[in-house]
């Protein structure tokens, strides 16, 4: 079957009562067993029987069984959003004492957790250019637990060559672990450029338009004990399962989702095409011929390249002047909602981290990030041009 017929199409994992299609959304805390044994062999792990809603629930191993049955992965564990997955799984790989190399490029969060609370754990992070291959294997050494990446940054939309860096952790006996948010699985096979572990919010893609919060961990088996640890361990200990409402509405999500993504993919593209004939700005979109990491993207990703793009306006100011005169696009975060969204980044997102930071970074007082929606690209041009001309001219 084609990825859409089995998003839609993979069966529950026991028949339901009165036949639904869609899965049932199963609210509840515990699960009765008919004897000792069955209940002992499911707090054991022996059977794959939920006990316990906070790590087994019938909706959320549903959900996790589509995404197995679209990557392929050894196995899928869902969390209540994108942080808890990828918190989860530094908790499972690393130590006091190992370390994780990575870039300066990352999200802020996840900026945040590598350089500042994974450190009072004894975790050290070392930022390094991942798109320069002899700085990461100068830094990569027995010690290291894995190398972390975005496969586009966000918000710099700067794309490393996956295969080279898999080459490199695994000459280390390290993961390669990629946060893969910004492509949706369903169009980009990182498994087969070295990926160990994948991560991402289905928050954005999957959830089909901002419905819920949620994180997937997608296991390829690589890595010996990872999954034990995940489940038994982190999960187990630190909560962070995903609740059954938001696994209803993701799993609705992935039905959707190959229509969605093609049409928000077409509709950025049309955008960055339109905008990038404005003069005074700098449009950076890896869709666009032009831009440096263009044929990368064609080579790992198969011609995708998201669905959002960033602006470079001539000033801070400018973008406040741009954020103000939207009238369409709103003033929002997440990315990958069917509207389409706008932020300042420097002010919002990373605003609380240091300015010397901030600018090392690389995320500029000058860049506006746009997650491009379903809206008609028409309408979506015309907004943008019109805060555009506001911002750049200073027109009221």
């Amino acid at each position: 079957m084609k990825k859409t017929t089995k998003a839609i199409h993979t069966p529950y994992p026991s028949p339901d009562a009165y036949g639904a299609l869609a899965m049932p959304v199963y609210n509840c805390c515990a699960y009765e067993f008919k004897n000792h044994e069955e209940m002992a062999d499911s707090f054991c792990a022996r059977s794959n029987a939920p006990d316990y809603s906070r790590v087994t629930n019938p909706t959320v191993i549903h959900f996790e069984n589509i995404v197995r049955n679209l990557t392929g992965a050894r196995d899928v564990i869902a969390f209540n959003s994108g942080m808890a997955a990828i918190s989860a799984i530094f908790m499972a790989i690393t130590a006091a004492g190992k370390r994780v190399v990575t870039s300066r490029h990352l999200f802020g969060n996840t900026f945040l957790l590598l350089t500042r609370t994974l450190k009072r754990f004894g975790v050290e992070t070392e930022l390094v250019d991942l798109t320069d291959l002899d700085a990461v294997r100068r830094a990569v050494n027995d010690n290291t637990a894995c190398i972390y990446l975005e496969t586009i940054t966000n918000p710099q939309m700067e794309v490393a060559d996956i295969a080279a860096l898999a080459d490199i952790a695994h000459a280390h006996g390290a993961a390669l672990v990629a946060d893969t948010t910004m492509i949706p699985f369903t169009f980009a096979d990182v498994k087969r450029l070295g990926v160990d572990i994948e991560v991402l919010s289905s928050t954005k893609y999957l959830s089909g338009g901002a419905t819920s919060l949620g994180g997937l961990v997608i296991d390829y088996g690589t890595v010996p004990g990872f999954d034990e640890a995940v489940r038994r361990d982190v999960l187990m200990n630190f909560g962070g399962y995903m609740t059954p409402n938001p696994a209803y509405l993701q799993t609705l999500g992935l039905e959707t989702l190959q229509v969605r993504y093609e049409a928000q993919q077409a509709n950025a593209m049309e955008v960055a095409l339109a905008l990038s004939e404005i003069e005074g700005i700098e449009v950076c979109y890896p869709g666009l011929p032009d831009n440096p990491y263009h044929e990368l993207c064609n080579i790992q990703f198969d011609g995708n390249y998201s669905a959002m793009l960033t602006l470079l306006l001539p000033s801070e100011e400018a973008c406040y002047r741009f954020i103000d005169s939207l009238q369409l696009v709103k003033r929002a975060t997440n990315l990958f909602d069917n509207r389409t969204l706008a932020i300042h980044p420097y002010s919002t997102i990373y605003g609380t981290i240091p300015v010397e930071t901030r600018l090392a970074m690389d995320v500029s007082p000058r860049l506006i990030r746009l997650s491009i929606g379903l809206e008609d690209p028409e309408d979506i041009i015309a907004d943008l041009s019109q805060a555009i001309n506001k911002a750049v001219n200073n027109n009221s």
